[in-house]
């Protein structure tokens, strides 16, 4: 039998497997995802695909569980322990706000109650010197309230344990001894940068879910084993690397983007393959838009994350490695209302997996993105996800129908201005990750992909002045397919404020470096290593990337970096000294990245007649009719014009009047627009 290596994602609407085996060959399935047991939809789409579980070597998986247990208040009671006086940090938070004016703006609840934030009387400068010493007797009075409770998980995290834990470890270990049934997270096991509040409630965080994720990767561990899986399973991470489960269940904080991250992963790859450095990712599902600009092959790292962040919302935030993506709530099931003024919006609520679009016949009832595509004639109600679900056209109109006695339009034109409302969201999304930040999105491989991707993504890049856009085979399991292409992966950052120097910059990398590649599981082959800099008097920093071997000439290409890094960021340059403020080194060991085959269908064998329909292409072209291609009928390098629809089992790509598209020799579909 032939070994197989298989990556599963979970989205918030579907679960997306794809498996590669020894010679090539690329299995793809798809199943709704089950948001009662997420677990169950993993099990339900490995068996849809037929293959022997005994042949899996590796399985790779990425889920929501970790944003699920958060947005849903469903993580574990936890308790904190910190320094005396620091018990309201949680509270009291940041005053800075995105919105100066926004009166709307909210900070997030403390996910621990004041009765659970218990102070111990110890303090360690900010040099790493011992003002008080911990009493042992603070930390058993805490664990005897935390019994009382009935805490679940308990957070330690003392003043300057970033830079001198010796405090918080030995509270941990006597916390673990009384409370053996508890979870004990140290703040320092997973993050030694400065900044309170922060490391605060990163530490909460990854204690308030983690008997809820160690708990799942366990079940999901045993229930793959019941079927006949003896192949090593690894969890993605956040910051596009894999991690084995056991270690993943030990620091959970580090999945929280792991299904977009792994598409950003997969679009690296394919850029890589086709020669492009600079990508531009664009994946839409059925609850978000997401985005990520990769520059020479380099995809950008943030060292702080903030989950549940919306404009009005202050989210919390995470210091872990976490790919940069902006994430918009426009996706297939995002529900489109009307508010009190009469104004339509498009998200960032969500129809899910259940009940669904309107379409899907599940007892949805609010109108969502793809109930207008499909009015729109954009998605076929006789031929989604391959012909395995009927769409119901009748009930998507009558809910769009609905609104009209607050838009005063018919159902077809408010889902034309759906979305039209979708689609500069989106654009939005991009222009944030590209012209924000100094970049033109027309220099990018503009790569769709997701169930939704390829069906916006015509209309999004004609906004941008995008005029190539790439569609990979499988675009729908796109993300699923990333998770095989990704290594494992273990990161350290560590704060550390001094001028630049080569000397304080060397030391600073090799202790961090030593700490990597002991997190790693494995033998670190390779490390990549980045110091964040500053000029003296400035709060915020910008990651500069570690030549391997530059030599007493260190400092002088750190500064030459820098400088043309503040002038791509910020349009400007000082002449003043630079300080270090941290160093992050991710050590890596390299896994066997499976090779897919070319797409053996995409050479016109497999030919299906093409049909036609009418298409609403709104601004870009109107109502008219369109030529509709089932994807295995195309040949290799023969460029086919729009308007035209080409379907898939998984997907659906639109092409605008004045677009054109072919497939190469990869399985990727290429789109060009010729319109001026």
């Amino acid at each position: 039998m032939t070994p197989v290596r298989v990556g599963i994602d979970i989205g918030g609407t579907f679960t997306d497997l794809v498996a590669v085996d020894a010679d090539g060959r690329v299995h793809r399935a798809k199943t709704a995802t089950t948001p009662r047991a997420l677990d169950d939809a993993v099990l339900t789409v490995l068996a849809d695909t037929g293959l022997p579980p005994e042949t899996v070597t590796d399985l790779v998986h990425g889920s929501t569980v970790v944003v699920n247990a958060v947005t849903e208040r469903k993580g574990a009671r936890t308790g904190l322990l910190t320094t005396s006086g620091f018990a309201d940090v949680l509270e009291i938070a940041r005053t800075n706000r995105p919105a100066l004016y926004d009166l709307s703006y909210r900070k997030p609840p403390p996910l621990v109650p004041r009765r659970l934030r218990l102070e111990a009387d110890e303090r360690i400068d900010h040099h790493g010197n011992v003002l008080r010493p911990l009493d042992p007797a603070d930390v058993r009075e805490a664990a005897e309230q935390f019994r009382a409770a009935g805490v679940g998980a308990v957070a330690v995290c003392f003043l300057h344990s970033w830079l001198e834990p010796d405090h918080e470890q030995r509270a941990a270990e006597l916390l673990r001894t009384l409370l053996p049934d508890v979870e004990v997270v140290a703040s320092h096991e997973l993050s030694r940068q400065w900044r309170e509040y922060e490391r605060t409630s990163t530490a909460v965080l990854s204690a308030y879910v983690q008997p809820t994720v160690a708990g799942y990767l366990g079940v999901l561990g045993e229930r793959l084993a019941g079927t006949g899986v003896t192949g090593s399973l690894y969890a993605m991470q956040s910051s596009g690397g894999v991690a084995p489960f056991d270690v993943a269940a030990r620091a959970p904080i580090t999945l929280l983007e792991s299904g977009p991250v792994a598409g950003v992963t997969a679009a690296v790859a394919l850029g890589r393959q086709l020669g492009h450095t600079d990508v531009l990712s664009f994946d839409v599902g059925g609850t978000t838009a997401k985005t990520s600009a990769v520059r020479d092959g380099r995809v950008r790292i943030n060292t702080l994350h903030h989950v549940e962040r919306t404009p009005s919302y202050a989210g919390y935030p995470v210091q872990a490695p976490v790919v940069d993506i902006v994430e918009v709530g426009a996706g297939g099931g995002s529900i489109v209302e009307v508010d009190a003024a009469g104004r339509l919006h498009v998200g960032p609520r969500s129809a899910g997996a259940e009940p669904g679009p309107v379409c899907y016949g599940r007892g949805g009832t609010a109108p969502t993105v793809t109930d207008a595509n499909l009015l729109c004639g954009r998605l076929d109600p006789d031929n989604f996800l391959g012909g395995r679900m009927t769409l119901d056209v009748d009930a998507a109109e009558k809910a769009f129908d609905a609104l009209d006695r607050q838009l005063r339009v018919g159902a077809r034109d408010a889902a034309r201005g759906a979305l039209r409302y979708a689609v500069a969201t989106m654009a939005n999304a991009l222009r944030l990750v590209t012209s924000r930040r100094g970049h033109d999105p027309r220099d990018f491989t503009f790569v769709a992909y997701g169930g939704n991707g390829p069906l916006h993504a015509a209309l999004v890049a004609r906004e941008l002045g995008i005029t190539r856009i790439v569609v990979p085979p499988g675009p729908g399991h796109f993300s699923a397919y990333g998770m095989l292409v990704g290594d494992l992966t273990a990161h350290a950052v560590q704060t550390h404020v001094a001028p630049l120097d080569t000397d304080v910059v060397t030391a600073l990398l090799d202790r961090v470096t030593a700490e990597a590649s002991q997190r790693l599981a494995a033998q670190a082959e390779s490390v990549r290593r980045f110091v964040e800099l500053r000029y003296r008097g400035q709060e915020h920093t910008l990651e500069i990337a570690v030549p391997d071997a530059v030599g007493a000439a260190l400092v002088d290409r750190l500064r030459a970096d820098f400088d043309r890094a503040s002038q791509e960021a910020y349009a400007f340059t000082l002449d003043a000294p630079l300080e270090v403020v941290a160093a992050r080194v991710e050590a890596v060991a390299h896994l066997d990245h499976p090779t897919a085959a070319a797409e053996a269908d995409l050479d016109g064998a497999a030919i299906v007649e093409p049909t036609s329909r009418l298409v609403d292409f709104d601004e870009a072209g109107g109502r008219r009719e369109a030529s509709v291609v089932d994807r295995r009928s195309l040949t290799v390098d023969v460029e086919l014009p729009g308007p035209c629809v080409v379907e898939e089992p998984a997907a659906t790509t639109l092409v605008l009047p004045g677009q054109s598209v072919r497939a190469d020799r990869h399985g990727n579909l290429l789109l060009v627009d010729h319109h001026d």
